[in-house]
Formats: C-alpha cells, sequence, structure tokens
C-alpha cells in the first residue's frame, strides 16, 4: 500500500494519501489545505482519488475538502456528530488566519465500524469523541497503521477547550478505544512526528496517570 503524509496549511496538518498499488485508487484523509501539493503527490504515484476522508470538522483538517472533491470528483466522508462544526468553519478560519472554507458538503455519514475503501484496501472507522463531537479515527489492520486525527499525539492528546470539546469523552476514547488497539500499531497523528500505540502506552501522560483513568462503574 501506497501512504504518504504531507504537512498542509499553517497548522501543519497531516494530510494522508493512501493509494492501492493493484487498482491505482486513492484515499485521501484531512486534506486541510495546499491542494495542489496533495494533487501532485496524488499524480506522482498515478493514482486516483476515489474517497475523501475527514477525522473532525475543524478548518485545518477540512478547509480543502470541496477544493479537492471539484478536482476529483471523490465523495467527502464524516462522521455526524461534526455537523455543527461545519457552521463554524468561518469563525475558525479567522482564529487561525486561513481563508473562509465556505460551505462543505458531506456526501455520506460514517459511523463506528464503517469500512472506507480504496480499490482492494479498506480502513475502519473508530467513533473517538472528545476532541470534537463527530471526532475518528482510521484503523488499517493490515497495515497496522492508525491515522488518529487530532485524538491521540505523541505524548499528548486533542485540545478539549474548543467548541464540541469534551475531555471526559476524549479519555473514554483514549482508554476505551485506541487503547484496546496492538503495541506495534503506528499512529499518524493529525500534526506531528509518527508514534506508536505501545509508546503512548508508556509514556502518554494521559495514558499513564491514573487520575485520568475514566471511572469503572460498579454494580
Amino acid at each position: 500500500m501506497i501512504h504518504e503524509i504531507i504537512s498542509v496549511g499553517p497548522l501543519q496538518c497531516n494530510c494522508s494519501i493512501l493509494g492501492d498499488e493493484a487498482t491505482q485508487d486513492a484515499l485521501v484523509v484531512d486534506p486541510g489545505a495546499d491542494i495542489e501539493d496533495i494533487l501532485d503527490t496524488v499524480a506522482n504515484h498515478g493514482l486516483t482519488v476515489k474517497a475523501i476522508y475527514i477525522t473532525h470538522a475543524h478548518i485545518d483538517h477540512i478547509g480543502g475538502a470541496m477544493k479537492l472533491k471539484q478536482r476529483t470528483g471523490a465523495p467527502i466522508h464524516m462522521h455526524k456528530g461534526d455537523t455543527q462544526q461545519l457552521g463554524l468553519l468561518d469563525m475558525q478560519a479567522q482564529w487561525i488566519g486561513m481563508p473562509p472554507a465556505g460551505s462543505v458538503t458531506i456526501d455520506q455519514w460514517v459511523k463506528e465500524l464503517d469500512r472506507i475503501r480504496f480499490g482492494e484496501h479498506a480502513a475502519t472507522v473508530l467513533y473517538t469523541p472528545g476532541h470534537t463531537e463527530g471526532s475518528t479515527c482510521l484503523f488499517l489492520p493490515e497495515e497496522k497503521k492508525l491515522i488518529a486525527g487530532d485524538t491521540l499525539f505523541a505524548g499528548s492528546i486533542g485540545r478539549t477547550d474548543l467548541p464540541g470539546g469534551d475531555f471526559k469523552k476524549i479519555i473514554e476514547s483514549l482508554h476505551g478505544k485506541l487503547m484496546e488497539l496492538p503495541d506495534n500499531v503506528i499512529v499518524v497523528p493529525g500534526h506531528g512526528g509518527l508514534t506508536t500505540i505501545g509508546e503512548e502506552r508508556e509514556a502518554n501522560p494521559f495514558i499513564t496517570d491514573n487520575r485520568f483513568r475514566p471511572k469503572i462503574q460498579e454494580g
């Protein structure tokens, strides 16, 4: 499988370009900006974009989605929990100095364990609310990779102080969903360098500190 990661936009969002070498079909995850760079990478591998996936509707992850859709005809997939965020995109753009994204139309709402296909490969949707209400990750079991959006970073987690954020929910997503994955799974965060589930299990303070562990209901 082809996997290229491009850092796009002023916040250097990690945009993943996933390609099937047999069919030349591609999936683009979080095309926040710099669409020409994304299209150049797609073309360099001889790929055709068949789907666009948004891990959550913050402007740095979704800002270029409509432009990429217009250029490729590929449908946009996202979780419905972030519908409200779509109405805040222009405000988000002002916060970080990005051009307004305009209206973004989602073609396919996803849910937990949906499979996003590109050629002979498929990525599984993991619903991980907390950074936003509709945050998701994509898990590629054959490749042992997790595209984590802004749910999990190397040594940290996504902020929860913006509209739609919920610290309790992101902790539950981390412990109840992502830490269930094997240690050797490579994590591609929404920003910054790669890590692994094992490294985060051992060293991420939001995982190791008992103060942050979800309370277990008794009875």
